[in-house]
């Protein structure tokens, strides 16, 4: 009675580090084969560099510029090539003057993708020292019709400011007009269109009177049969 009463708890511990230990070693096959599979997929990852050029290229063009940097940080002359940089500038900044203009030796997409970011935070925040940051660097040049081409082309402008400075800069609002084509659009697609690129003020007034007649006037002259249907006058 005795000796069965001492054996029993030597049985518990036996069997407590048996478990122990069958559980150690199924921690180690796990711990194994997590190790096997994480080797395989670093063994599969694909080096840029090791593929040609022209394909690498096409890889990295779908990232924006905040991946590219970070891509340049690990294949350094893939993250700044020229030409993901002038994608890139010219995706999001569709007209600059600087982009018709021989460029001068030494002229980096990257840097002028990050000064033209700089410029938009700044016009965003003030509209006249934007654009006047954008005309010292000679990225823009001060004419109405280049102006207007790189507002009509650029999405990154606050509304707001935008404006405000086209209610002060009415020769640019002149050309910016121009710029739209209702050729054969239906009369409330085509004002939508017109109010996306030039935004109306929050209130009415004389502003807002002058947009409403300009967008009378162009739609007009994109659409003269029309207007000789209906006997409008163009005017």
């Amino acid at each position: 009675m005795g000796q069965a009463l001492w054996r029993l708890p030597l049985d518990t511990a036996q069997q407590q580090q048996l478990l122990q230990e069958e559980l150690a070693d199924r921690l180690a096959d796990r711990e194994q084969q997590r190790s096997g599979e994480q080797g395989k997929a670093q063994h599969s990852f694909i080096d840029l560099e090791m593929l040609p050029p022209e394909l690498s290229i096409t890889i990295l063009s779908y990232l924006n510029a905040t991946d590219l940097c970070l891509a340049g940080c690990v294949w350094q002359d893939l993250g700044h090539d020229e030409y993901l940089w002038q994608g890139l500038c010219k995706s999001t900044w569709g007209h600059c003057s600087i982009y018709n203009r021989r460029l001068p030796s030494g002229f980096s997409y990257r840097r002028l993708y990050l000064q033209l970011d700089e410029g938009s935070l700044t016009f965003n925040g003030n509209a006249q020292e934007g654009i006047s940051y954008f005309m010292s660097k000679g990225i823009l040049v001060d004419h109405p019709m280049e102006l207007a081409k790189f507002i009509f082309y650029t999405r990154r402008l606050n509304c707001k400011m935008l404006r405000m400075y086209l209610d002060e800069r009415r020769d640019v609002l002149d050309e910016l007009v121009t710029l739209h084509n209702f050729s054969n659009q239906f009369l409330p697609n085509a004002l939508r269109d017109f109010f996306r690129h030039i935004h109306a003020p929050e209130e009415r007034g004389e502003y807002l009177e002058t947009l409403i007649i300009k967008f009378s006037q162009r739609f007009c002259t994109c659409n003269p049969a029309l207007v000789r249907e209906l006997g409008l006058s163009p005017g």
